[in-house]
C-alpha cells in the first residue's frame, strides 16, 4: 500500500494528499510530525529514493537556518537530526513498495503510483 508521509499544516502536502485522493489510490496517512519516523524507517525510504539525507532537508526552515547551514554531517548525523527535527523533512514524501519520491511537484507521485 501506497504510504504519504504527511504535515497537515504544510500546503505542499495537503496537495500531494489531494493528488493522491483524486486518483483513487489507496493509501496510508502518516503524520510524520505527531508520529516522527525511526532511523531506520527514514533508511528505507530513502534507500527507495535513492538519496542521501541531506537531500530531504527543507533548507528554509528557520532551525536549518540558524542551527545547521554552513556545517557538515555524515549521514548518520542527518539522519539523527532529521528523526529529531521532522519539520527539516521535505514534504510530501510518497512510498511505494518498491520507489519514494517528494510530491513536490505532484506530478512526481505518478513515479510511485503510475
Amino acid at each position: 500500500m501506497i504510504k504519504i508521509y504527511h504535515n497537515p499544516r504544510c500546503k505542499k502536502s495537503r496537495e500531494g494528499l489531494q493528488y493522491l485522493k483524486e486518483k483513487s489510490v489507496e493509501f496510508e496517512v502518516i503524520d510524520y510530525i505527531s508520529s516522527p519516523l525511526a532511523v531506520e524507517e527514514l533508511k528505507e525510504i530513502l534507500l527507495k529514493m535513492n538519496k542521501k539525507p541531506a537531500e530531504l532537508v527543507r533548507k528554509q526552515e528557520e532551525y536549518y537556518k540558524k542551527e545547521l547551514k554552513g556545517r557538515n554531517f555524515t549521514d548518520e548525523e542527518w539522519l539523527r537530526i532529521l528523526v529529531e527535527n521532522p519539520r527539516l523533512i521535505r514534504r510530501p514524501v510518497i512510498v511505494g513498495k518498491y520507489k519514494a519520491v517528494i510530491g513536490q511537484p505532484v506530478e512526481n507521485i505518478e513515479k510511485v503510483i503510475g
